[in-house]
Parts: C-alpha cells; sequence; structure tokens
C-alpha cells in the first residue's frame, strides 16, 4: 500500500467549481443497479472532474456471480442505458463511452487516453489495482481521485442496490 503515501497519485475528491475540470478523461466502473442517490454521487462527481470524456465500466458476466439476489440484476443494456442519460443530463457536452466489462479493469487498462480513476472508499483497492496492471503493460498511471458517497443528513445507512434488490423481492412476496 505504499502507493497510498504517494500524493500525486491519491487525492479526495471535491466536486469542482464549473470550468475547472482538471482532467480531459476519467473511468469509473460498477455495477450500477437500480440507480440510487450513491450511484447518481459517484457518477456527478466523475461527470464534474472530466472536461472532455467520460468513460464507465458497467459489471455483466462472471463479474455479477457473487452479487447477492444477482438473479434480478437489472439487464446490463438498462443499466448501461440508466448510466448514460443520466451523465449526459447533468452534463449534456461531456462524451460518454458505457461499456460491459466481464473483468474488474476493463478499458481502465488499455486505454492510454485516460487522467484519472474515480473511486469510492469502498473500492479505493480496485483503483489501486488498476494501476499496478496499467504499470505491467507500460501505460501511465492514472490519478486516483476518491469520492466520499456518505450523503448529507443520510442516517448512515450504506446504500446499495444489494437493498433494493431485497426489497424488491420481499415485495414480490407479498
Amino acid at each position: 500500500m505504499a502507493m497510498i503515501e504517494e500524493p500525486s497519485a491519491l487525492s479526495k475528491s471535491n466536486d469542482p467549481e464549473p470550468g475547472s475540470e482538471p482532467y480531459g478523461a476519467v473511468v469509473l466502473g460498477g455495477t450500477f443497479d437500480r440507480l440510487h442517490d450513491g450511484h447518481r454521487k459517484l457518477l456527478e462527481a466523475s461527470a464534474n472532474l472530466a472536461r472532455d470524456k467520460i468513460v464507465v465500466g458497467v459489471c455483466t458476466g462472471p463479474m455479477l456471480a457473487k452479487k447477492e439476489l444477482a438473479d434480478i440484476i437489472q439487464p446490463i443494456e438498462t443499466r448501461m442505458k440508466a448510466v448514460e442519460d443520466y451523465i449526459k443530463s447533468i452534463k449534456p457536452g461531456l462524451t460518454v463511452h458505457v461499456e460491459p466489462i466481464t473483468d474488474p479493469y476493463g478499458p481502465s487498462i488499455v486505454d492510454d487516453k485516460l487522467d484519472a480513476i474515480i473511486v469510492s472508499k469502498e473500492t479505493l483497492g480496485g483503483g489501486l489495482s488498476v494501476n499496478k496492471k496499467r504499470a505491467e503493460r507500460g501505460l501511465a498511471e492514472l490519478q486516483v481521485e476518491v469520492v466520499d458517497l456518505l450523503l448529507e443528513g443520510a442516517n448512515h445507512e450504506k446504500l446499495s442496490s444489494s437493498a433494493l434488490r431485497r426489497a424488491e423481492a420481499e415485495k414480490e412476496q407479498l
């Protein structure tokens, strides 16, 4: 974890001022099932950090195998469209590239035009792993931006798609 101590490789993101987007292109990934406030906060922060392009990997296939109630995760097309539509609604001029990913890395370890990877506290390890893989492939390290997903005034309950799937499954049983 020596990379955490490297100040140039890791920073905590606060929403930048409009017009001060520090990165040309950013990347992030996730399941994005039943888009909730945590997803929206992560996507909005990512869009606000990107000047030109945002690349979003949406988990599918083997990436879903260990997810709770995986059998009722929304179809990949539904999740990808929700992500793209949301980003375009908050920053219409941004180029949005959304693609399915079947491994933890997706486009983040092949696209040499990326500048930063956006992660949450829970997925920081994944961001650091991406940089390790990029180094192995001779690609430049990405700036790791950590977005705090704790919502103002929330009861500190973790926002999760799993909880939404559980609630949906319980409702169907009634």
